[in-house]
This record gives C-alpha cells, structure tokens and sequence, in this order.
C-alpha cells in the first residue's frame, strides 16, 4: 500500500507540473525525470517527508551568463532555495569543459543562497539508507520550519493523536487499529476514533481493502520531523 500511496501521488504530482509547463519546459521534464530522479523521489524524498508540496522538477534557472538551465530538483519553502542535483559519474565523462561548468553553476547558485546537495546516483542505487540518512539529517531543520509555517491554522492535537502519528512511523507509516491498541494499551475502538480524527485533519489516510473497501489499516501522512509528534 506504501508504493501504491507513492505511485499514485507521483503521478498526480508530475501531471500537476507537466500541465503547467510549455514548450522546452515541459520538454525538459519529460526528457530528465528519468531512473536516477524518479529512484530520489521514490527512495529518499518520499519515505523522508511523505509529499511533494514545494518540490518542482527540473526547475529552470539563469547561470552567471543569463543563460537557462534545468536543476533536478528545487524545494521552495518561503525564501529557502534546496537544490539537488543527481550525480552520476558518466555524465561528465572526460570532458573537462562541462564538469568545469557543472561547478561553476553549483557555486553560482551558492552565491544566490541556494542550498545545493549532490547526490552520487551509484550510491544512491547501491547504498541508499546512507544517502536518505545525509539527506535527513541536512533537511530536518527545514521540515520542521515547513510545519511551523502552518503553525498558526495547525490544529491540537491529543496525547493518543501524537502517540498513534509516533506509531506509525516506527511502522513504516502504517499502522492498523487492533495492533495499535495492543502496543499502547488502549481499547481499539478508541484507536479507530482517532485514527479518524487523524483523517479529518489531514495527518491519517484510510487504506480501503477489499470489495467493500474495509477499513483495516491506515498510513501516516505527515512530516518525520513534524513538531506536533513532540
């Protein structure tokens, strides 16, 4: 269900950009949102932050010359600039021109505030809970200044609230009410009242199962770092 979330969300994701864009944008997108981006979105972004508001692919920049560009990924969350760009050793190849260039656009966009990952696509491929720890440990602080953005129409929530958000990340986001309520020692319809008071506020989605779309099982939407799990 954890995949099907993602896939489902990518998708709307990137008809959601394609059908913003025109001409050598969308171009642009179609051509580099290939197996290295979509292995970062699916891997490292998604199990870290769980949506991709503020997340544009192949974003168009300008270069010290006025010259436009595409960056892999940019994350606009008020002033804040995050670039990454995915690395993989043949794309310079030998030619020392454009690995020149690729740098001096690197420290370009540094000169603009931008903050500028790399991420090395084979080890991305080969050891991808090192790249998702970095990555986690760079990005915290700005997941948790994302959700205090909204701080002020955040609504409460309750101890059994935090604790059921708290849960479900230990369990790769999902969690069903009968296990829930035999880990935290509670009475499971209690469980399952604020599972879907979690719903309605936007932290829990219902995963439906079967003909009748019964509801067993829900996943956790939120951010890791989210200030209202404290």
């Amino acid at each position: 269900m954890k995949r099907l979330s993602f896939e489902m969300e990518h998708e709307k994701w990137m008809k959601d950009h394609l059908s913003k864009r025109h001409g050598e944008r969308k171009d642009a997108l179609r051509r580099g949102h290939g197996f290295g981006n979509q292995l970062f979105v699916e891997k490292i972004w998604w199990p870290l932050v769980g949506h991709f508001a503020g997340l544009h692919p192949e974003y168009e920049m300008k270069d010290w010359r006025g010259r436009p560009y595409f960056v892999d990924f940019i994350w606009i969350l008020g002033n804040l600039r995050l670039v990454f760009e995915i690395m993989d050793y043949g794309s310079h190849g030998t030619d020392r021109s454009k690995y020149r260039m690729d740098l001096n656009r690197g420290l370009f966009l540094q000169s603009l505030e931008c903050h500028v990952i790399s991420i090395p696509l084979d080890e991305m491929k080969e050891n991808p809970s090192f790249i998702l720890a970095m990555v986690r440990s760079i990005i915290a602080p700005y997941l948790v200044a994302a959700d205090e953005k909204n701080g002020a129409i955040r609504r409460k929530y309750t101890k059994i609230e935090r604790q059921l958000m708290r849960l479900a990340i230990r369990h790769n986001r999902v969690i069903s009410p009968a296990e829930a309520a035999n880990e935290l020692e509670i009475h499971k319809q209690t469980v399952i009242k604020y599972c879907r008071s979690l719903v309605a506020k936007g932290k829990f989605r219902a995963i439906p199962t079967g003909t009748f779309g019964k509801i067993y099982r829900y996943e956790y939407m939120g951010s890791l770092h989210s200030p209202d799990l404290l």
